[in-house]
């Protein structure tokens, strides 16, 4: 079996609830900690709605004028991990507010090259997991999914799970400990997004991220075309 303890993943959960109080995403996220863990990935999770992280699409938002801002500690923590997992609860049909916030900070830093003058985010694996009790599993994952391979990240296949119980209130992931826990589809969504983050990173490392021709932007910058055919001149 491939060896996967050199991998590291950061799971970032958007709920609106601080850690002191019970996530259903986390509960669910868990899930796909758990098969990770098992693989010897080391893993992180950060409660978003822990940490003071103010609106902007800057890497630093002291820089223009809020007191603080606890995202820089978070972006460290991006760049240093293979596998990024955002997990966020589903409102009035779409991802919460804290999950678009943490989006647009992420966003901030996509200027960033790396050493070979790709996007920074180039040769990273994402995925997302999305709890309710409302329909928009989809289009939640639809919505992360399309952000975060634009910001510059591989999306592999199976690359997101979740779960919504019946329509209108109800109980959510993982209530009373017993809620949703065996549906199988969920089970076995979660377990594949897992190992396919998993595949992935272990490719992507192997081969030394994403290869740089064609994709470069200082070369573009430079007069470089990388063979795109000239309009004027067909």
């Amino acid at each position: 079996m491939t060896d996967h303890a050199d991998l590291t993943a950061l799971f970032i959960n958007s709920s609106l609830k601080r850690s002191s109080e019970p996530s259903h995403t986390q509960t669910l996220m868990d899930v796909a900690v758990d098969v990770m863990a098992t693989q010897g990935v080391r893993t992180t999770t950060i409660r978003a709605a822990d940490l003071d992280i103010p609106p902007g699409v800057q890497p630093d938002m002291t820089e223009h004028g809020w007191d603080s801002d606890g995202w820089p500690a978070v972006q460290a923590q991006v760049m240093a991990a293979d596998i990024l997992v955002i997990g966020t609860p589903i409102w009035l049909g779409d991802k919460s507010s804290v999950c678009t916030r943490v989006i647009e900070r992420l966003y901030g830093y996509s200027g960033e090259l790396n050493d070979r003058g790709q996007s920074a985010y180039y040769g990273r694996v994402g995925g997302c997991i999305v709890t309710g009790n409302e329909d928009g599993v989809k289009h939640c994952a639809m919505n992360l999914l399309y952000s975060l391979q634009h910001l510059g990240y591989v999306i592999p296949p199976q690359a997101d799970a979740g779960w919504v119980g019946e329509a209108g209130p109800g109980p959510s992931y993982g209530d009373d400990g017993t809620v949703g826990l065996d549906n199988d589809f969920t089970r076995r969504n979660t377990t594949f997004m897992a190992w396919n983050l998993m595949h992935m990173a272990r490719m992507l490392k192997d081969a030394g991220g994403v290869p740089a021709w064609g994709n470069l932007r200082p070369a573009w910058d430079q007069g470089e075309r990388f063979d795109q055919p000239n309009p004027e001149y067909r």
